[in-house]
Formats: structure tokens, sequence, C-alpha cells
């Protein structure tokens, strides 16, 4: 049992029962501001995080000598964040990264999911929010082809079986006119209706794309369509939403956190059908740890800036 920090003579103060070091995962409930200006990462690769609460992930201006921050530059634009932050972005490159939002996940005739239902609205607003800063929205989607069908892995497809049903798993035929399950091309696998709309008005004018995924995850493994999708477009940071928080949102988030993007959660465009610990736990670990928490309002406010 720790009984506090051992002082110069061996003998355990008993002032403190905190450990020496701590982290953000081992008990931060916010990370607490910096105390002087901070460059983190490389020469080519950096963030700069001022004392203010301010950082800036343009990745355009090293720590100044002074230490002062930089005047906005033309085209970049702030966004506040939780924790008393702001973070600076540059739209060309960020990409607003939305998962799942399709009906087979929450169409009411194919499953009760009101809370990612109340998740329409805040990308309703969000989208055109950040459209209009020359963010480009992906919309990552369960797209399977046939030969796909052949390769996946024998955990997945339990996953997506119902054996205690007369419903089959990936591929198979879903009532009425749904289609095949989470194929390409069919009515299950299309965007909830008024975000279909959206993304069908966005792709028209040359600014949304549609990228398929074939896993939990949207960039899994060695090479992924999202993450060529990415890489093709320079882009370094994404904000982040939709369902499920705690699989294939979290699977998304926690991927493109290990190659290097810049995280950030988009929280009321996010929801999960898990217990309530599923939510907060990946509410927590994106602010604490893996980047950045926001929501829909705080992005249209700072839209219109």
């Amino acid at each position: 049992m720790f009984m506090g920090v051992p002082t110069m003579g061996g003998q355990a103060s008993s002032e403190s029962t905190a450990p020496i070091h701590d982290t953000p995962i081992l008990g931060f409930k916010t990370r607490p501001h910096v105390q002087s200006a901070q460059e983190w990462g490389n020469p080519s690769n950096f963030w700069v995080e001022y004392p203010s609460g301010l950082v800036d992930l343009t990745r355009t201006t090293h720590l100044p000598a002074d230490a002062n921050e930089p005047e906005l530059k033309s085209g970049q634009f702030d966004l506040p964040v939780d924790g008393d932050r702001v973070i600076r972005l540059d739209p060309a490159k960020t990409a607003y990264v939305i998962v799942d939002m399709q009906n087979f996940f929450l169409h009411p005739d194919l499953r009760a999911h009101p809370k990612g239902l109340a998740c329409v609205d805040p990308l309703l607003t969000s989208v055109p929010a950040l459209r209009s800063q020359g963010v480009t929205p992906l919309w990552v989607n369960w797209g399977l082809t046939p030969s796909e069908l052949q390769t996946l892995p024998p955990s997945l497809l339990r996953g997506f079986s119902r054996p205690d049903t007369s419903r089959s798993g990936f591929g198979g035929t879903m009532p009425g006119d749904w289609g095949k399950l989470l194929m390409r091309g069919e009515k299950n696998s299309e965007l909830y209706g008024p975000l279909q709309v959206l993304y069908e008005e966005g792709a028209k004018e040359g600014k949304d794309q549609w990228v398929h995924k074939n896993r939990m995850s949207g960039i899994w493994g060695g090479q992924s369509a999202l993450d060529l999708v990415l890489k093709e477009m320079g882009i370094t940071t994404l904000l982040v939403a939709g369902v499920n928080a705690d699989q294939c949102v979290l699977g998304t988030m926690i991927d493109a956190y290990y190659l290097g993007y810049d995280i950030v959660l988009v929280s009321d465009a996010t929801a999960t059908t898990s217990p309530e610990g599923g939510m907060e736990n990946v509410v927590y670990n994106a602010g604490g740890s893996y980047g950045f928490v926001t929501d829909s309002e705080r992005i249209v406010a700072a839209a219109k800036a």
C-alpha cells in the first residue's frame, strides 16, 4: 500500500498520498493548462500549446522566440473544446469523419436507437457549418462486397449474426426492401433519412465523400480506403462523430490516433446503445488522452465567428 512520498531520510511523508507522477490516463479529470508555451512533436509534425488554453494544430507556426500566441491567419479558425481550451484548425487539413449513421443502425423499422437518432440534428447543423469553413465531411460506412464476405474473421461474423432468430448476418437478405445486410448499394446501408440528403447535397457540390469500410474500425490494417483518402488530401486533423461510440466510432478514432492523426470527438453527434459507461469512457479518453472533445453548438458558433 502506498503510504506517501519518501523523504531524503527514508521516511514517508504524510502530506501526500498521490503518486509522484501522474498522467491524464491515470487520473486527471481535466488536463491542466501548460504553465508556459510548449511545442509538441518534431520539426515537420507539431502542435504548439499556450497557457491561455490555445492549442495550435495547424502545423504552420513553430513556437515563437517570445512565446507569444500568433494571430489567427486567414483561412484558419478557432474551435472551443472541453477543458477551457481552444484548438486552432486549418480547414484544408481537417476532415469531419462521420461513422455509420446508416439505416441499419438508426432506422426505427430496423432497431430502436433513440440516442443515435438524437445525433441527426447536431449533424444537420455541424456538417454545413464545417463545410462553410472548407472542412471536408467524410461519411465512413459499412459497405461490403461479395469478395469481402469471404475474408471476414469469425469473430466479426459471429458478432453480427443472431442465431436465436431467423435473421442472418452480413450479406443476408433483410425483410421488405431493405436489401442485403450492410452490402454496398443496399437501402439498409444508406445514410439515415435526412443525412442521406445532406450527403448527396455535399457530394453534388464536390465537398462530401463516401468512404466504405469492412471492419468496425474505418481505418484498420496496413492500408484502408479512409487512410488513403486522408493522405491524398493532406489531412492531419479529424473531427469524429457517429454510432456506436464505443464500437465503430472508438475503433476508428483510436486507430487514427495510433496513426498520428489529431482527434476531436463531437460528443453530441456521437451515441451508443451500450450502458452509460460506454459513452462516458469514450468521452473521457477522447478529451484526456486521444485529443479533444467539442460539440455541434461550438462548431456552429465558431463557423459564424
